[in-house]
């Protein structure tokens, strides 16, 4: 695998000699100050490489273009907006850019209740409570019928948890379900997410399946030329949320997109946290079923919990199953003979990090921890198969 490191760009606490001495050859990054909808210009993605490969890094992947909400709705402006996000393309094109993550969860990207969860061993993690969730659904953003879509213990457990929050709690709860991903182009308040939720009213799954394919039939046929692989981030957490439907959840909602669009730049951002979050994904026999069509690996490992709780488990560890899902990738590659770039994904904050500012989940050391660990896990595979053959 081509060892890789998040970076939010020169803002970024992370700096990109940190990078460098983690051990890890590439960059994956965005120009998080374009706002979301407006084309990436040439001289704007230069400057960010040349930033890059003067700290003896490369990038090659881009996460994340971001795919504007009319486009999602499949509203009538969405046709500008697909000519502005091929223009993108182009200009990556340009720059030796072959990779491009996106997602398409309407309106926010990761969900998590806390950013700061207390591991047992005094490191923090991030972590989704559904109880947390539904208390700020139903009491904070008010979403009409909200109640509707959770079951009446969870409703009882939310109403006990919000009467029993400090005005501060509930703010802090508010903050963390509203930033969304770190480095992220669109910021709500609870007033403009109700709103723009609202907006998706009469839209279902059904319809949010027709307008990935609309964009993937308009863009592929571009990126195909271009030598540009689309990988889609899988939804996270992999199941509708605020009333807001999702439809890249399971192996088989990608396998209908790959067989709807069968242009090979239509590809997978393998992410094993996301996955890994419902136990009714098979994540090692995702790689080796879908393997051709991943152009991207997030390796990151869950805890599952009761009531639809999870929290981000050290790399290794967790629900996940790493080893099997690296020995699929090592085979997978073996097969193929292309190196596929992957990322550890949401460390834990640890050790110095605990008193550095740092971006929830993409704190240095506990990505280092994670990155060490998988490029461990990949070489002893590789030398029990050479030894093996």
């Amino acid at each position: 695998m081509t060892q890789t490191m998040r970076w939010f760009g020169p803002a970024d606490p992370v700096t990109l000699a940190n990078i460098r001495q983690s051990g890890a050859t590439g960059i994956v990054t965005a120009l998080h100050d374009i706002p979301n909808g407006a084309v990436w210009t040439r001289d704007a993605i230069a400057v960010r490489k040349e930033m890059i490969e003067a700290a003896g890094l490369a990038w090659t992947v881009v996460e994340s273009l971001p795919v504007h909400d009319d486009i999602k709705r499949g509203v009538p402006e969405a046709a500008k907006r697909i000519d502005a996000y091929v223009e993108s393309l182009r200009n990556l094109a340009a720059y030796g850019i072959d990779t491009v993550t996106y997602n398409f969860m309407p309106l926010l990207d990761w969900t998590r209740t806390d950013l700061a969860w207390e591991m047992p061993d005094g490191a923090r993690a991030l972590r989704f409570e559904l109880v947390a969730v539904a208390a700020f659904d139903l009491h904070i953003l008010r979403r009409p019928d909200a109640a509707r879509d959770y079951a009446p213990d969870i409703v009882a457990a939310a109403d006990a948890r919000f009467s029993a929050m400090s005005a501060g709690e509930r703010d802090t709860l508010s903050r963390t379900i509203l930033a969304g991903l770190p480095g992220s182009e669109e910021h709500f308040t609870v007033a403009e997410l109700l709103t723009a939720i609202q907006r998706y009213d009469g839209i279902d799954i059904d319809a949010l399946r027709q307008n990935h394919l609309a964009f993937l039939n308009a863009v592929c046929p571009v990126a195909e030329t271009l030598g540009i692989r689309l990988v889609v981030h899988p939804d996270d957490p992999p199941f509708p949320i605020f009333g807001l439907p999702r439809s890249v959840s399971t192996e088989a909602d990608v396998a209908a997109l790959f067989m709807a669009v069968r242009s090979p730049a239509n590809g997978l951002c393998f992410c094993a946290g996301s996955f890994g979050v419902r136990a009714d994904n098979d994540l090692p026999g995702i790689v080796r079923r879908l393997g051709d069509r991943i152009g991207f690996l997030h390796l990151r490992s869950v805890q599952r919990e009761q009531n639809g709780a999870f929290h981000e488990a050290a790399h290794l560890d967790g629900d996940a199953g790493m080893a099997a899902i690296v020995a699929e990738v090592y085979a997978l590659q073996q097969r193929t003979g292309r190196a596929i770039p992957m990322r550890p994904d949401h460390g834990h904050q640890m050790l110095d990090d605990l008193n550095r500012r740092t971006n929830p989940g993409y704190s240095l050391l506990g990505r280092m921890r994670g990155l060490a660990e998988l490029r461990g896990l990949e070489r002893g595979i590789s030398h029990n198969f050479r030894w093996l053959k």
